[in-house]
This record gives structure tokens, sequence and C-alpha cells, in this order.
């Protein structure tokens, strides 16, 4: 690779790895889904720019704009609102860790779809780290009941991102670029989650302190955008399976801020299941070619 290739993996995953625990520092005296509208209505400002920077088309017709919403819905709301309530009731680390198991679920999701099963080597991937989730979440299970209710909402939110996911890789397939529809995807995330603040009776408040305020900023331009970007420079430039392996990485990272920031303990359970975690994604990545 060169030079300016592990640049952007560098972007990828300090991007990825540090945007769990401002995620945490974002719940307080703001619901989860208004913090939401505020962080998209910017990233998506920001990402339309570029695109139109970058001389990308944005119009389309309706039946493009209909799968721009249900982006909207899974990739860029739905998923985040649930990883948000999820950050209430474990540390963000852990949070980084089930995400990571996305591309294991992913090879699952598909085998139901298309009624085709997975082959050896991906069933070996997902078994490996689905159990090495297991393993981390036993010993905070022991410890506190409701970290069970991280592990649902993280895996409810991990399932959106997955079938947003799918979406995404349909959309291109018909020719539209990434860019495009993720702009109109976090339009369409930020309409949703201002419905869904509406009928929650949430307000639409901003918490005017400096810990709120910068992780909402860190969010917006690291996490959302930054991040993103260069994800889908790096794809562009040395494929999507050499990419990919920035999943193998990230959840390390944000686990070791999470033991500074937050306490996490690390146990020889939780040093095994991650393990296992990696290996399943690093056996999924090369069994995808």
């Amino acid at each position: 690779m060169r030079p300016y290739d592990f640049f952007l993996y560098a972007a990828v995953i300090f991007g990825w790895s540090t945007s769990w625990y401002p995620l945490s520092l974002q719940m307080g005296a703001v619901a989860p889904e208004v913090s939401l509208v505020w962080r998209f209505i910017a990233a998506s400002a920001m990402m339309l720019a570029l695109s139109r920077f970058r001389g990308i088309r944005l119009r389309y017709g309706r039946d493009a704009h209909l799968v721009f919403a249900g982006l909207g819905v899974l990739l860029f709301s739905t998923n985040f609102a649930l990883f948000y309530n999820a950050s209430l009731f474990a540390a963000s680390g852990l949070l980084a860790v089930i995400l990571s198991t996305s591309s294991l679920i992913n090879v699952l999701m598909v085998a139901v779809v298309s009624r085709a099963p997975p082959n050896g080597m991906q069933l070996v991937a997902s078994v490996t780290g689905l159990c090495g989730l297991g393993l981390i979440f036993a010993p905070e299970l022991q410890v506190s009941s409701t970290v069970g209710l991280a592990l649902l909402f993280g895996g409810a939110g991990t399932i959106s991102f997955c079938v947003g996911n799918l979406m995404s890789a349909a959309t291109q397939k018909r020719g539209i670029h990434v860019f495009a529809s993720t702009s109109w995807g976090m339009v369409y995330g930020t309409v949703f989650m201002v419905l869904v603040s509406l009928v929650r009776g949430h307000e639409f408040i901003i918490d005017p302190t400096v810990t709120y305020l910068g992780s909402l900023a860190w969010l917006v331009v690291i996490s959302s955008v930054l991040a993103f970007v260069s994800y889908l420079s790096l794809i562009g430039r040395i494929g999507p399976g050499r990419a990919a392996y920035a999943t193998v990485i990230f959840p390390v990272f944000a686990l070791l801020i999470s033991a500074n920031f937050e306490g996490f303990e690390w146990t020889w359970l939780a040093l095994a299941g991650l393990a296992l975690v990696m290996a399943g994604n690093m056996i999924m990545i090369r069994a995808r070619g």
C-alpha cells in the first residue's frame, strides 16, 4: 500500500474507535433521539456540500428516494438510536465489539434471504466471532443484569446496520454513488428522528456544556464524516476486502479507551472473547475474498 493508504486506514480506525466514548457523553439532559437530530443535521449538510464539491449527482427520482428513506431509517437513525440507548447499560468499548460482528451477521442474513447456506469458512467465522462475543459479555452479565439490555439494544442496532448495508449495496449496483445515497440517507434519517422525537414528546434542546457540545462536534466531524469518507476512499483504492480489516482493529482501541475513561476491567474471558471476535472477522474477510 502507498503512504496515503496508511493515512486513510489510520483515519478510519481513529474515527471509529474514538466514536464510542463521545457517544456515551451524549447521554444526559438531551434525549438520544434529539442528539441524533443535531448530529445528522450537521453531518448531512457536510456530506451534501462535499458531494456537490466533488460534482457527484444528487438529483434522483421517487424510486431512488424511497430507497434513500429506507437507508435513513435503518442506517442513519434506528441503528444509532439503539446504540445510544445501549450506552446507558454498558461500557462504550463493549458496544464497539458488538458492532464489529456486523460482517459475521451480514453473511448469516444473506444466507437467510437467499436461502443458500454460507460456505464452511464463513460459518466457522460466524460461530467463532459470536462465541467470542459471548465470552466478553459473560462476566459483565454476572456483575450487572442490565448489561443484557445493552446486548439486546446493541444486537438490534447491529441487525439494523446490516440490513442498511444490504440496501446500500443494492443502491450501488443501480449505479448510485455512495456519497449520494449516504447524503440523502442522513437527511431522511434526521427527518425520521425528528418524527420519533415528536411522538415521544422530547424537547428539542441542546445541552450547553462543553462536554456535550465537544462530544457532538467530534461525532459529527470525526466519526460521521471524516471516518466514513476515509473508508469509502480506502475501498476505492485497495478494495473492500482489504479495507474491511479496519473492523478487526478498531474494537481493540475502543476497549482501551473504555478501560482508561470508564473503568472497564480486562479479564481473561474478555481477552479470549476479543481474540475470538477478531479471529472471526479475519476468517470472514478472507473467506469473502
